[in-house]
């Protein structure tokens, strides 16, 4: 059983003072500000703090550390990166993110199936995750070698499709070696020119619309890389599971968003990271209006009342420090419960597991962590975690 001074209700917001959870195996038994003490019972009083479910991160890449992208995957063997996927795995765990979803191995493959499937079994130390293999692209598209001397035939980070055919073969292959969902990138380069946002589509909307519906055929989702329009625009068209970047959006992509529940996930910390590690003063200048440009933006997206998620496209930046993500929502304009709901409930819903993570409820996994303060009036507590159940056990106290 679990005591503190304090326990979030995350659905509607109550705080109760104190809190309490009765945990029997891997589930909650009970939940309120008092709750029966079976005999015999374990006791773990963590004092001044506040419990509330585990962090979910609905756009993590395990597979990847600080440092050049495009030499990562061709310097580093797979090998390789699947120990440091280990790592990563754990560094999110301990920093509270019980649930993660992993949009793309950047060129290993099916490798996070193994991290997964090792997690899942107790060999090691990780969320619960929902796994893609490669990233689906075009050819020359986002994550292909393009800066590379084509004789040296570089690999792409994902795998080719270039029709909706060859889609859904893709799809169908990543399945067979052990993929949750697809992982698509439907806009390339991104250009921000007198203010004006370009990002080319990369699949159509017939195309994605192939995408979602073979996705249905094997129980899975697709969920996109779209920084803007059009892309964006085929892709709730497609009734994909989420948007993410999310960058820009039309009036009618978020009327469609909103029709059909498609969550954009901001994914604010990467770009933030970027702004401030870029390798020029040019190349910084240009970050930051890229954020500036997405943050003007994300502000109409809130005011729309279009549904979020959140995902902080960790990798790029170091592991375990994604809490970043809900604080940079709230600095751009969502209240912290509403982000807390965001992050929580709908990325429960985006990961497959509705019901089953994402509220301190009789019958829900016991996903617990505890954080210092108060989240209601601080988010950067979530930064701060001290206390880390995972289905009922304790990895970090």
């Amino acid at each position: 059983m679990l005591h503190a001074a304090r326990l979030l209700l995350v659905d509607s917001g109550n705080l109760l003072q104190p809190g309490e959870i009765l945990v029997e195996g891997d589930r909650i038994h009970a939940v309120g500000a008092s709750v029966d003490h079976p005999q015999g019972a374990k006791v773990i009083d963590l004092g001044e703090v506040t419990l509330m479910p585990g962090l979910i991160d609905a756009h993590v890449h395990l597979f990847l550390h600080p440092g050049s992208e495009d030499l990562q995957t061709v310097e580093e063997s797979v090998p390789w990166r699947t120990i440091l996927a280990e790592q990563a795995a754990k560094a999110d765990l301990l920093a509270g993110f019980t649930a993660e979803r992993d949009m793309g191995t950047e060129g290993a493959g099916s490798a996070d199936t193994a991290v997964r499937d090792a997690i899942d079994q107790g060999l090691i130390l990780g969320p619960r995750m929902r796994i893609s293999g490669n990233a689906i692209d075009i050819l020359g598209g986002h994550e292909d070698a393009n800066r590379f001397n084509p004789a040296q035939h570089v690999l792409s980070n994902a795998d080719y499709a270039n029709s909706a055919e060859q889609i859904v073969e893709v799809m169908r292959a990543q399945h067979k070696e052990g993929s949750d969902f697809a992982k698509i990138y439907e806009t390339g380069p991104d250009r921000l020119v007198d203010g004006e946002f370009h990002t080319p589509y990369q699949y159509t909307e017939a195309q994605l619309s192939a995408a979602v519906e073979e996705a249905r055929r094997l129980g899975a989702r697709v969920g996109v890389h779209a920084m803007g329009e059009p892309g964006t625009l085929y892709a709730a068209q497609a009734g994909v599971a989420s948007i993410d970047h999310a960058t820009q959006l039309s009036e009618e992509t978020m009327r469609l968003m909103r029709e059909k529940h498609i969550p954009a996930v901001p994914t604010f910390t990467i770009f933030e990271y970027f702004a401030n590690h870029a390798p020029s003063p040019a190349a910084a200048a240009r970050e930051q209006a890229l954020l500036d440009y997405k943050i003007r933006e994300f502000k109409r997206q809130v005011a729309a009342g279009i549904p979020f998620a959140v995902g902080s496209d960790v990798g790029p930046f170091p592991h375990g420090t994604q809490a970043r993500e809900y604080e940079l929502m709230v600095q751009c304009g969502m209240k912290p419960l509403a982000v807390m709901q965001a992050g929580l409930i709908n990325g429960a819903r985006l990961l497959g597991w509705d019901g089953q993570i994402g509220k301190l409820k009789p019958g829900y996994l016991a996903d617990v962590i505890a954080v210092p303060g108060n989240p209601l009036e601080d988010i950067t507590t979530l930064e701060h975690v001290s206390f880390v159940m995972k289905g009922g056990t304790v990895v970090r106290q």
